[in-house]
């Protein structure tokens, strides 16, 4: 889950984060100037959009 633009998401995110839910930002990791999978840690080139081998997706 994505941190929290307004008020009611930033209460929705800590009830989350009181019972132990990650309410982090996922994004894409680098290695070796490519991105990595957070989920899978598979390699892609820079213009990927979500992952070829899991189908994580950041904006999901």
């Amino acid at each position: 889950m994505a941190s929290a633009p307004n008020p009611d998401d930033a209460l929705f995110d800590q009830f989350l984060d009181d019972r132990g839910h990650e309410v982090t930002e996922s994004n894409w990791e680098t290695s070796y100037n490519k991105k990595q999978c957070p989920d899978c840690g598979a390699l892609h080139d820079q213009s990927a959009d979500d992952c070829a081998v899991c189908g994580w997706d950041p904006l999901a």
